[in-house]
């Protein structure tokens, strides 16, 4: 199977009934190679993140198990995100627990708001530009700098000159600092002079984004997942661990492309553009399974005194423009 690379094979038709949902949730896993390492953080940031940022290893290990992700795999992969920075890990006699660290945490922060915000409509016509001196950096502060900003969808300008249209400045801070750049860079925002016969920005760098594989993305996620909303009729839910694996499903490949999108405003788009499309069908299936996948996630997230999951943060019920209470 190719689920999970070096995952041990697990029958999907032996272990689930045959239903329409089950089929899907089938054909989905068989159709993607999901690594653990990947999935882990979409479960972090989706689920264990909104309920205080800790979990079990062993019940992590539940969790993943549907997805043909193994114990040894889920192991592997907390033990790598640990390594980056991401999770710290707990031990409390023979068993182990893992949570974000701080510095995990503002980063998982920062990409649920770039996974759960509506698009931007409106664009003031401005861009932001970070400047630096090549001269005055390392060559590894540069290739930071360059990569973590081209993740935030920057494209160089000019040497030294990074810059995008629509740029979240409390995101931007946080790279800068976590990056320890704040004091070598410049960020400003500038608005192009309508000189006669000089080209603007737009103009200059509307080559410089690679979209076409990414609006590819976009609508091999709404194939995908339209066929969902057909077998969801109005007022069905499906059971609890049918949505948290189609939830889980629905955020991993929806972050998938849109870790690729530079998140242009629509004035620099196409008109045919898939990205609203994608997000809103994302959107409209989130809020039929976030209910049924809380319950199963209440349920393994208990601790091993009995006591209840942490509770959802207020921050959980605002996204995709808000998610019912009950």
């Amino acid at each position: 199977m190719a689920a999970a690379r070096g995952a041990q094979s697990v029958d999907l038709r032996a272990a689930m009934p045959a239903s329409p949902i089950d089929t899907w949730i089938r054909d989905c896993l068989s159709q993607e190679e999901l690594r653990a390492r990947s999935v882990i953080a979409t479960v972090f940031g989706d689920a264990v993140a909104p309920r205080g940022g800790r979990i079990w290893l062993k019940s992590l290990a539940e969790l993943l198990a549907p997805f043909g992700i193994n114990e040894r795999l889920v192991r592997t992969g907390v033990f790598r995100l640990a390594a980056e920075g991401w999770l710290e890990a707990e031990r409390h006699g023979r068993l182990s627990a893992y949570r974000l660290t701080d510095s995990g945490a503002r980063r998982f922060d920062g990409a649920s708001r770039r996974i759960y915000a509506p698009p931007r409509t409106a664009w003031p016509d401005h861009w932001t530009l970070v400047l630096f001196s090549p001269a005055e950096l390392e060559a590894s502060q540069r290739a930071a700098l360059r990569h973590e900003l081209q993740w935030l969808g920057f494209v160089p300008a000019a040497p030294g000159v990074l810059a995008h249209p629509a740029a979240e400045p409390r995101v931007l801070a946080e790279v800068l600092e976590r990056l320890g750049l704040a004091p070598a860079v410049m960020v400003l925002q500038a608005r192009d002079l309508a000189l006669s016969g000089v080209p603007g920005l737009a103009d200059r760098l509307r080559e410089a984004w690679t979209l076409a594989p990414v609006a590819e993305a976009y609508r091999r996620f709404i194939a995908r997942f339209e066929r969902v909303q057909k077998l969801l009729p109005s007022g069905h839910s499906p059971e609890p661990g049918q949505a948290f694996v189609m939830r889980t499903l629905l955020v991993h490949q929806f972050r998938r492309a849109l870790l690729d999108d530079p998140q242009l405003p629509p004035a620099l788009l196409d008109a045919d553009w898939p990205g609203e499309a994608a997000y809103a069908l994302c959107a409209s299936l989130y809020r039929r399974l976030h209910a049924p996948a809380e319950a199963h996630l209440a349920e393994r997230l208990r601790g091993d005194d009995g006591h209840p999951a942490p509770p959802l943060s207020d921050a959980f019920f605002e996204r995709f423009g808000g998610l019912p209470r009950s």
